[in-house]
């Protein structure tokens, strides 16, 4: 199937009013910080990029969280992790929900990072130095989650859609680190199209921003060609190289069908993201270090 050919007359243009004033609060904000604490979501470590950020953080150090990391493969997280530390950025992996040493390990991080002027700081007779950093990211990728990790109690809000934290917060971690959360900002336009998928995919945008049907023709064409196995254990299916004719199995394996027994594709394609969104087919990482996508 080709991608380009069947996706590119899709444009996504989706840039929220709200975004606009977070950019200019953060470009404000980070004059305030000592470093900045980047979360990315670690299925899409690439897609979950903000460009615009590298604009705002400027030469600020740079601790970057792939969060999620329940939900990707392992020893492909390893690899982003190795990856992003060769272009000189500390890189860790947090399952923000489950993982109970977040806060430690966030504050350690941003100790170590900082060390060089803590030290120097310390030599002009400041006992106590805090350490001030600012969490950026897409929206839905888990800055909330982080800050309520942190702060031992809901402390942002947080939902499973994009676009919740709208204004700026403190949030102590430590007697040496305090963070200030903001909100998703996600650039203007997406000039790769597959970018828009990925973030599509994990719901890092609202689902109504592009067409579902496209969105679950992209996913079942990636994990045809690189998860085939998870479709024929979820589904019980015998999984062919045609996306619709997969589409179709699904659909009658789980009864997705209508009164007149044509198939119910709003209700499959449904099914399909949820399963995907929820671990139901198990950990998938969409994107790889070592290969475009297949």
């Amino acid at each position: 199937m080709n991608q380009e050919k069947d996706f590119n007359h899709i444009n996504i243009n989706w840039y929220p009013g709200h975004m606009t004033k977070a950019k200019r609060e953060m470009s404000e904000k980070i004059k305030l910080v000592d470093m900045v604490i980047e979360i990315r979501d670690a299925r899409i470590p690439l897609s979950s990029i903000n460009p615009l950020l590298d604009e705002i953080i400027g030469s600020k150090p740079r601790l970057i969280v792939l969060s999620k990391a329940d939900k990707a493969e392992n020893e492909e997280t390893k690899k982003w992790i190795d990856y992003f530390k060769l272009q000189g950025h500390e890189t860790i992996a947090l399952n923000l929900i489950g993982d109970k040493n977040v806060a430690n390990t966030i504050s350690d991080c941003c100790l170590t990072i900082m060390k060089d002027k803590i030290e120097k700081l310390k030599t002009r007779g400041l006992k106590r130095v805090e350490i001030r950093a600012m969490v950026v990211g897409i929206p839905n990728v888990g800055k909330s989650t982080l800050i309520n990790s942190v702060g031992k109690r809901k402390m942002a809000k947080t939902a499973d859609k994009p676009g919740v934290t709208r204004s700026l917060t403190w949030i102590k971690v430590s007697n040496e680190v305090a963070l200030l959360d903001t909100p998703g900002v996600l650039w203007p336009k997406f000039e790769d199209l597959k970018v828009g998928f990925m973030l599509a995919i994990t719901g890092a945008i609202r689902d109504d921003v592009l067409p579902m049907q496209s969105i679950i023709e992209f996913a079942l064409d990636f994990l045809i060609k690189n998860h085939r196995e998870k479709l024929i254990k979820r589904y019980d299916i015998e999984v062919s190289e045609d996306i619709f004719e997969t589409i179709n199995k699904i659909a009658i394996s789980r009864g997705c069908i209508q009164q007149d027994e044509t198939i119910d594709y709003k209700r499959v394609y449904a099914l399909i993201l949820k399963d995907i969104r929820d671990n139901q087919l198990g950990l998938i990482s969409w994107e790889k270090t070592d290969e475009d996508y297949k």
